[in-house]
């Protein structure tokens, strides 16, 4: 285990740390591993909130310190990411702006879940089409605050860059503590990946730790051949932000899963929804339908089908979300139907 240490870097406090880590007992004893589950649904102020505080903790705290007065993100109609920007720039007295593309078309006169959220917050949202550049559309209004006087901080989808990502970074230094607190050694971690900025995180904190624990991200819409690539790269923009730039991530120190994204992006899967029904029936547990219900029915095939070694030590890293159980049925699916 490497003896480095977290460097000091702009963050403010805006979430609650360490998040809990327990153990699921009943999901072990079915499946005849040592199962737990690391809550970073769990993260902030926001009751609804999720693992991207991490990322938000990092990022706001370098809005600050740049002297930003406007922060500007992006993501789907019900993003988790775009929800908590705003809950973290209202926390720190920044004015949010979200970009929001219409995958799943919203109803003006119903506004629901994290949708809902972003109204109660006063944020200035606007709704986008689906295949259109975001950034066509915020660029003029940038532009517009910037002739005002205004700095604006432009954070990508998911909180994805070189700053944000140093949360996670952390987050498995973190991890790693507990796990030796509690006198286990993770074998296993599975944890969902979209925009990547969460498993760049990973991927960069396992190695920045010297850690051997295999690293699993599990896909919830389709990428590209170059995928790994772009985490890998991610996470060593991460290390070299950190004054890391001797640690470095390549494709193969960590793996990615696309076959438990079903249909695609924001469209339910069966097995997402069986994940989720299990998860709560037999330990309390509330997942998403749209990001933690898809990597939780990933993990549980796997540990269903035995595909890793007896005995081994797993932890389901849960990124929150669960607001979408709360969204439009497009995306909730049947998981409340009875089965």
């Amino acid at each position: 285990m490497s003896k480095r240490t977290f460097p000091e870097l702009p963050r403010t406090s805006i979430g609650f740390f360490p998040t809990p880590l327990h153990r699921l007992d009943r999901i072990s004893e079915q499946t005849g591993y040592d199962v737990w589950i690391k809550r970073d649904d769990f993260t902030g102020r926001n009751l609804y909130g999720g693992n991207k505080i991490r990322k938000l903790e990092f990022l706001m705290g370098y809005a600050l310190a740049q002297g930003y007065d406007y922060v500007i993100t992006y993501g789907a109609t019900q993003s988790n990411h775009a929800m908590q920007t705003i809950t973290a720039a209202r926390i720190c007295g920044l004015e949010p702006i979200v970009y929001l593309t219409s995958i799943v078309e919203p109803d003006p006169a119903d506004a629901r879940a994290n949708l809902l959220l972003d109204s109660i917050y006063g944020a200035e949202v606007h709704i986008i089409p689906e295949g259109s550049d975001p950034h066509s559309f915020s660029a003029p209004r940038i532009a517009e605050l910037e002739a005002q006087g205004h700095r604006v901080y432009d954070v990508p989808v998911g909180g994805s860059n070189e700053v944000g990502i140093c949360g996670y970074v952390n987050g498995y230094l973190e991890l790693l503590e507990q796990m030796k607190a509690m006198g286990k050694h993770m074998d296993y971690l599975f944890t969902t990946t979209g925009s990547g900025g969460t498993l760049a995180g990973l991927a960069a904190g396992r190695k920045f730790a010297d850690d051997d624990a295999v690293i699993t991200g599990f896909l919830v819409g389709l990428k590209d051949d170059h995928y790994k690539e772009r985490v890998a790269g991610l996470a060593n923009s991460a290390l070299d932000h950190m004054g890391a730039s001797d640690v470095r991530v390549s494709p193969d120190d960590f793996e990615t899963d696309d076959g438990y994204v079903g249909e695609g992006y924001e469209i339910p899967s069966a097995a997402g929804t069986a994940a989720i029904r299990r998860l709560a029936r037999y330990e309390g547990i509330l997942t998403d339908p749209v990001y933690s219900g898809k990597a939780l029915s990933g993990m549980l095939d796997y540990l269903d089908r035995k595909k890793l070694p007896e005995g081994s030590t797993v932890v389901f890293l849960h990124t929150g979300g669960t607001t979408a159980l709360f969204a439009e049925h497009a995306i909730v699916g049947p998981v409340g139907e009875e089965a």
